[in-house]
């Protein structure tokens, strides 16, 4: 279906946007107590990223392409974005490193308790994640059930809908009227 990487760059660049207007909802960080922070920012696009790419590893080759070429837009965002906060070019790669470790860290952790469908194995790894400098922090298990309710409506997403990166995220707000 795709000749060349630069044929998929409009569904790339229609799908990436689609995620990160997912991750930027105003409902994660005012309702599911995701602090809205430069890594607030990142946890809720990481964990957004993260189902996506979940869904697109059974994707067919076309989708899976598609996948890596949002997966490394979103490293790229990264990288754009710690140069805007002023860190220095020296510090860049250092500190992407980090963070791309952060990720695959996290899609490990998520993976587990996604695949075993445990709602509170994903809270109590998101709550360490976002809300790392305390115990006492907001329970993350509203945030866990709607990341278990859109792993289960992307597996139930049609491959059409996937490979032309079409893929919508309810809000927390709208699953709950489901």
């Amino acid at each position: 279906m795709f000749k060349t990487r630069k044929n998929n760059r409009q569904i790339v660049d229609r799908q990436y946007a689609l995620l990160t207007q997912a991750a930027r909802l105003p409902q994660f960080y005012l309702s599911l107590d995701v602090p809205d922070t430069v890594m607030g920012r990142f946890e809720m696009l990481s964990l957004v990223m993260i189902l996506y790419l979940r869904r697109t590893t059974k994707s067919q080759t076309s989708g899976q392409e598609v996948a890596q070429e949002i997966i490394d837009a979103f490293f790229q965002d990264i990288d754009h974005s710690i140069r805007e906060l002023g860190i220095g070019d020296q510090s860049v790669p250092k500190r992407m490193k980090k963070l791309a470790g952060m990720f695959y860290g996290r899609l490990e952790a998520y993976g587990q308790a996604l695949d075993q469908k445990d709602d509170q194995g994903l809270a109590a790894a998101l709550k360490r994640n976002i809300h790392p400098e305390t115990a006492d922090a907001a329970d993350m298990i509203e945030l866990a059930r709607w990341a278990l309710l859109t792993e289960t409506e992307l597996i139930n997403t049609p491959e059409d809908v996937v490979v032309t990166g079409s893929v919508v995220l309810l809000s927390p707000e709208e699953q709950g009227q489901q």
